[in-house]
Formats: structure tokens, C-alpha cells, sequence
């Protein structure tokens, strides 16, 4: 299935798609405790081959050889340690997958091959061969069926693969992979007992949760610790060289990581914050940029906001002339 096709199929379920290719499906009365979204704004690398681990072990900042049943959060730099791209890998029957921003995906493959060079290795964009869908479930409602124990797990289920992610604002939170020619079932079995809701609901849940993300206008602006990778495991300092490793191993070992990426509100706005907009401080001084931008339901916006954490101790920092309220993350900085 085309991804025009599954998205045709969404609007023949009642969903509406925005500028950015987000479906919208009108809100509920009530909030419903258990909901279920389309995530096709995210693409899949996938890279296949006898050598393929060891390639990617030598290409992305986490331990591949660790991947097995847990999937796990890991960067791609250039040489000067910038993240050109934050993968969330798993692998499936052998062959690893790379999902980011579908947005990135085109030049991410082709940089990707650049460096197979003699390797056996095959690097593919298979977007449109699965549909990826987000479940989230309030401890109240309807459980997410195999569910694993603890985040970054996966199983097999009868409609695909089921990776537990972290729990955000109270829910806990699965991704499913499916085989694309399956995914109008699969839609229409978990829809009877779990509300379609706006792709954009579920970025603020993955905002709330902490989770950056890198975009084509953030590309390149990021030291992994900037962007809080190494609190999110998805940093080993262990594991070997890798493209960019020094200039990241050396933010680690050298001093304290002087920018990070924060979490925080902003009023509603005359403008629609984006990712990549600059930040300031009380002095109009360049203070940071925002990561990652979702509309919250109360009304303003939710973000992840890279800082100088100098300029966001001494006062407060903005977007445009509106200050960012800052809220604690779900999980501890190093």
C-alpha cells in the first residue's frame, strides 16, 4: 500500500491531513483514555547484510550489537560530531531498522550507501512498506495487548510488532509496526477499542516525554548531549570509533555539557512556533532553539527547547516576545 493510498484510507475513517502530512481527527466530548494514531510522518531506514552490523556500529553513536529484543535511541553524525539525524533502532527476523523523520530519510539512505563501500550491506527506504501506529493507554482503560514489561521492548503480535515505549503523561505508550497490506485491518481492529486521535497529540506525549528529534531545519546544529542523548542510553562511550566519536566523547569526558535540551510551555501565540526557531535571552541574546514543537490541548504549545543552560538559569528565555514556562523531565540529566 502507497502511502497516498493509506492516507485516503484515514480520511475514509474520518481523518483530515495538515500541511505537514499529520492526520487530525476531530476531538472527542471527553479526552478518551485510550487512543490510537497514525505515526506516517516517521520513515524506516533499513539496512540488511552480513556486514550490517558491523557498518552501522562504525556509522551511529549507540552499541548495535546490544539491539537484539530492546530497541534503542542512537545518533548519526557528520565528523564534527552533529547530528545529522536521531534514529530509534530495532531489528526484525535479522534486518535492523532506522526510524526518523521521514522527512530525512531520501538523503539519510543515500549518505548511508556512500560508505558501504566493499561491505555486504544494503541500505533501503522502506517508508512505504510498513505503517507505523501509536498506542496510548491510560493505567483506567482498555491495556495495549502484549505489551512488554519495560520500555524499548518488543514482541511479536497477530497484528506485528509491538515496541513498549516510555510512559508519558500518565499512559503507558506501544508503537506497532505492520506489514503495509495488513495495516486497514489492523486500523480497524484496534479502532473499536482505541480512539483515533491527531498525530499531533501524540507529539506532545512524545514532547512530554523528552524525546528530541532531529528535522531537515535542525540538521546539523546538534552535539548528541545537547539533545539529551546520552540521558536517553543513547550514547556508548565504550563501544569504539564511530564518525563524529571524538568530538562527542570529548563533550563527555572534558567538562559539563554547557547546552540542553529542556522541556517547556509556551502561551498560545500569534505565530505557530516551529522547530529550528531561535531562542533569547532577557538580554535579546542568542540563547538556543526550539527541538520539537506540538500544540497542547489546553490551549499554547508544548516544546523541547535546546538552552544554554547558563542564560536559562539567570532568567528567562524566549520565543518571539512570549517566555517559555519550564516544566521538569521524566527522566535525570547527567
Amino acid at each position: 500500500m502507497s502511502s497516498v493510498a493509506w492516507q485516503q484510507f484515514l480520511i475514509s475513517q474520518g481523518a483530515q491531513f495538515n500541511p505537514l502530512l499529520e492526520a487530525t481527527f476531530a476531538l472527542p466530548e471527553t479526552p478518551a483514555p485510550a487512543q490510537l494514531f497514525d505515526l506516517s510522518t516517521n520513515g524506516l531506514i533499513a539496512v540488511s547484510g552480513d556486514d550490517a552490523q558491523t557498518f552501522l556500529q562504525g556509522q551511529l553513536t549507540n552499541d548495535i550489537k546490544q539491539l537484539g529484543q530492546a530497541a534503542q535511541f542512537t545518533g548519526y553524525c557528520t565528523a564534527k560530531g552533529r547530528l545529522l539525524a536521531l534514529f530509534y533502532a530495532f531489528s526484525i527476523n535479522n534486518i535492523i531498522y532506522l526510524q526518523c523523520s521521514r522527512t530525512l530519510v531520501p538523503d539519510l539512505v543515500k549518505r548511508l550507501r556512500m560508505f558501504v563501500l566493499r561491505s555486504k550491506v544494503v541500505v533501503e527506504d522502506v517508508s512505504e512498506q510498513f505503517v507505523m501506529l501509536g498506542l496510548a493507554s491510560a493505567d483506567s482503560a482498555t491495556p495495549i495487548q502484549h505489551l512488554p514489561l519495560h520500555p524499548h521492548q518488543g514482541s511479536q503480535t497477530p497484528l506485528g510488532t509491538v515496541i513498549r515505549l516510555a510512559d508519558s503523561h500518565g499512559k503507558q505508550r506501544a508503537q506497532l509496526i505492520i506489514q503495509a497490506g495488513q495495516a486497514e485491518q489492523a486500523w480497524q481492529t484496534l479502532s473499536a477499542t482505541f480512539s483515533p486521535a491527531s498525530t499531533s497529540q501524540w507529539e506532545a506525549l512524545e514532547i512530554q516525554a523528552g524525546i528530541p528529534q532531529v528535522y531537515p531545519a535542525t540538521r546539523e546544529q546538534f552535539v548528541p548531549q545537547m539533545v539529551n542523548l546520552d540521558a536517553l542510553d543513547g550514547i556508548n562511550f565504550k563501544k569504539g570509533c564511530y564518525t563524529g566519536q571524538e568530538i562527542v566523547a570529548r563533550t563527555h569526558y572534558l567538562g559539563k555539557v554547557k547546552r540542553r535540551t529542556l522541556l517547556a510551555t509556551l502561551p498560545e501565540t500569534t505565530a505557530t512556533p516551529q522547530a529550528g526557531d531561535s531562542l533569547q535571552d532577557a538580554q535579546q541574546q542568542e540563547a538556543g532553539q526550539l527541538v520539537r514543537v506540538a500544540p497542547n490541548q489546553q490551549g499554547g504549545w508544548w516544546v523541547l527547547a535546546e538552552c544554554r543552560l547558563e542564560a536559562q538559569q539567570a532568567g528567562s528565555i524566549f520565543w518571539q516576545e512570549y517566555a517559555l514556562a519550564f516544566a521538569d523531565l521524566p527522566y535525570l540529566l547527567p
